[in-house]
């Protein structure tokens, strides 16, 4: 097969581009964790301890995911990709809105909402097209379903792939996260070192590392702003005037 020689974007998202559509982040003091500390809902710890509060919590959050709508921003990329680039997005959102944009290549670091899994092989997958999950749902080796989401003190497993993809970036665009997360966070460390990066949220400024361009912006407006240059230009480049 022939080598892609396209322009490659490598894009990482996180929380702050699906806020845009209406979901709740966890970091956020009110909406849909208010009330849920994510110890309680979100490590292995209390899966074991109260599985049906665990499946109950996480039922609500499909709810959201599938009442939302993709925005400006997973509309931009599709369409970059539908145009020529090459594009590749990695995720920390566990929703669906990259795909339903119209994105082909999607790889979600901390799972899918609407998938679940096995409690005891974790390659056996069911996507979910309507409901939810709950006790006494079980997998073809009749053990209880769960969640595709990856929980805090959890192993992220596809974290080498996605670090074999941000390896080969012509440019890297990170949207709407705190860079706080790990080892998601250490992905930019794998960049080409004359690969440019720019990062895009509402604050950038505090936010971006030494070396990484900022654009102030929500990604509904930077996301899409930057997408007109590159589809203009036909190629990946920071535009020194967007940069303020």
């Amino acid at each position: 097969m022939a080598e892609d020689r396209r322009p490659h974007l490598v894009v990482f998202t996180g929380s702050g581009i699906s806020a845009e559509s209406g979901i709740q982040t966890f970091r956020a003091g009110d909406g849909l964790w208010a009330d849920h500390p994510l110890e309680e809902v979100a490590t292995p710890e209390a899966w074991r301890r109260d599985p049906r509060r665990v499946l109950a919590f996480y039922n609500m959050r499909r709810t959201q995911v599938r009442r939302a709508r993709p925005n400006a921003a997973h509309k931009a990329l599709a369409a970059l990709e539908k145009s020529g680039f090459r594009v590749s997005i990695i995720t920390q959102n566990i929703d669906d809105l990259h795909e339903r944009a119209g994105s082909r290549n999607v790889l979600h670091l901390h799972g899918e909402i609407l998938k679940a899994r096995s409690t005891v092989d974790a390659r056996m997958q069911y996507r979910l097209p309507r409901g939810g999950i709950e006790l006494g749902d079980i997998c073809d080796k009749g053990s209880q379903l769960r969640p595709d989401v990856v929980w805090f003190g959890e192993s992220v497993p596809h974290f080498s792939e996605a670090c074999k993809t941000v390896a080969e970036a012509d440019l890297l665009l990170v949207v709407g996260t705190s860079l706080a997360v790990m080892p998601a966070a250490s992905l930019l460390d794998h960049a080409p070192l004359e690969a440019p990066c720019v990062l895009v949220d509402p604050e950038a400024e505090v936010l971006s590392p030494p070396g990484v361009a900022r654009l102030s912006q929500t990604a509904g407006k930077g996301v899409p702003r930057l997408v007109r240059y590159w589809k203009r230009e036909g190629r990946l480049w920071i535009p020194e005037t967007l940069m303020a």
